[in-house]
């Protein structure tokens, strides 16, 4: 049976050549009488596919995260990866942030930037003079003239080049110019090798810095901005078709941190998506109620409400979470009544602690933050406690939410922790699944309404199902006339 097959795939290939009126020499990549191993050939798979999907649709990119949320570990309290740059390339570790735009580094001619870091990392400067691919943005750019979120834009008539100067929420800014050069990063294709690949981006190469980013203890070479802004990297890559209109990170919470962040769609099963207020500089989404040991709270949700001072914030670069005080009142007292047999309630430097000498897991209620859309954020008692060290010999743990008097509900590392989060841009929504950060995951390019790139599997469009049809039916006439045959 074995000898019918290359005939069958004779015929098969004259019927082909004969439906598309026109005849292509065919020749086998590997000779029948060469044996291959099949690993070999999965190998050759992957490198076709990854050639295949390169030339019609972008890739993801994977960063590695390092850095915990733990602000008392040594030097921690936020998660940074690295990103090469210029030309030659030149490696740059940079915060996560998902509640500012911009990517911006260290310049060369910083007058006020750490030169030293207790994270452990050498710190790098960028060389705009060095880099043969950097070219300073000028005047006329449009981005002169762009509204960016907590950024200030100005022009230098004198040297002709677009400057910025950036305030952040926490008092510490910086200032200096845009530059247009390489970015260099790792794409996967769906699965395995990496394809090397770089893109021309404009980011921020900073002058001068103030507040905690001119303080060495927690000192990177920048920040890197995820918002939804159009000069974020993923704005900038996803506009021209290099990487999809998602990104999605998890973040380890215990041990040394760590975690995933790639540009494209993380897949779980249990991700639960709730939709983004419209027409906002950051990721707000609709908070609704909030529920202790499956007991909703008493909390009025126009407290909730989004308005120009009032809202709820997903924000990776804030390390614990900020809660309203007519939602954080009634949090804490009904967390305090349901431990009140088995922990005793204690205040600390104006925090709400407990000491507690068994597992905080035994007896601390899971909380429930309930969102438009149905989708509920559920948080272990480690996603909502912080450890604070011993008193008289008994662990005591505290809040890690911290009351906001007025203003807006953040959402950071502490909750966002040990969970796949995926900004969906392209769908104006974020998702959100308890998962273990130590672990693989399966990832997705989105590339239209009924295409797809999945762990590997690509989905079936509409020409490609007509294309097989096709040839289904020409293999039925192939198979036919060599029926005939014998």
């Amino acid at each position: 049976m074995q000898r019918c097959i290359p005939t069958l795939l004779a015929v098969t290939a004259v019927v082909v050549s004969a439906v598309c009126d026109g005849f292509l020499p065919l020749e086998r990549g590997i000779p029948l009488s060469h044996r291959v191993e099949v690993e070999a050939l999965r190998a050759r798979d992957r490198a076709r596919h990854a050639r295949m999907l390169g030339a019609s649709v972008g890739g993801v990119v994977d960063f590695s995260v390092r850095g915990t949320f733990d602000p008392y570990s040594i030097g921690y309290g936020l998660y940074f990866t690295k990103v090469k740059m210029g030309s030659p390339p030149r490696e740059f570790n940079v915060q996560i942030d998902t509640g500012s735009d911009i990517l911006w580094v260290n310049c060369n001619t910083c007058s006020n930037c750490p030169q030293s870091s207790g994270l452990g990392i050498e710190l790098d400067f960028f060389d705009t003079v060095g880099s043969s691919s950097a070219v300073l943005v000028p005047c006329s750019d449009p981005i002169c003239t762009s509204g960016v979120q907590g950024a200030a834009a100005q022009c230098s008539p004198q040297v002709n080049q677009c400057s910025y100067t950036f305030q952040y929420g926490d008092g510490s800014g910086t200032s200096g110019y845009y530059v247009s050069d390489a970015i260099y990063f790792d794409m996967i294709m769906g699965q395995p090798p990496p394809a090397n690949s770089s893109a021309t981006i404009v980011f921020g190469c900073s002058t001068y810095q103030s507040g905690d980013l001119a303080k060495s203890d927690r000192a990177v070479d920048g920040i890197f901005g995820f918002g939804p802004g159009a000069l974020s990297v993923v704005s900038q890559l996803s506009s021209r078709g290099i990487t999809p209109k998602v990104f999605s990170h998890c973040l380890k919470g215990d041990g040394n941190g760590g975690g995933i962040l790639v540009l494209g769609e993380i897949l779980e099963p249990s991700i639960v998506y709730s939709p983004l207020v419209p027409s906002q500089p950051h990721y707000n989404i609709n908070l609704q109620s909030i529920a202790v040991g499956g007991q909703l709270l008493s909390i009025n949700p126009a407290v909730f409400a989004t308005s120009n001072n009032r809202g709820t914030i997903v924000d990776c670069g804030t390390t614990l979470a900020y809660l309203v005080q007519e939602a954080y009142d009634p949090l804490v007292n009904a967390i305090t009544t349901a431990v009140s047999q088995s922990a005793r309630p204690i205040i600390s430097k104006g925090s709400q602690c407990y000491l507690v000498s068994t597992s905080t897991s035994d007896i601390f209620p899971s909380v429930s933050l309930n969102f438009e859309g149905g989708a509920s954020m559920i948080l272990k008692p480690e996603q909502y406690l912080m450890r604070n060290g011993f008193l008289d010999g008994v662990a005591m743990w505290c809040i890690g939410f911290v009351k906001v008097q007025e203003g807006v509900t953040i959402l950071g590392d502490l909750v966002l922790k040990d969970k796949i989060v995926v900004y969906d841009l392209a769908h104006q929504r974020i998702g959100w699944a308890n998962y273990d950060c130590s672990l693989s995951v399966n990832v997705s390019v989105t590339t239209s309404k009924d295409e797809y790139i999945n762990a590997g599997r690509r989905g079936v469009s509409s020409s490609e199902k007509r294309t097989l049809s096709m040839f289904l039916a020409v293999s039925i006439v192939a198979l036919s006339l060599y029926m005939m045959l014998i």
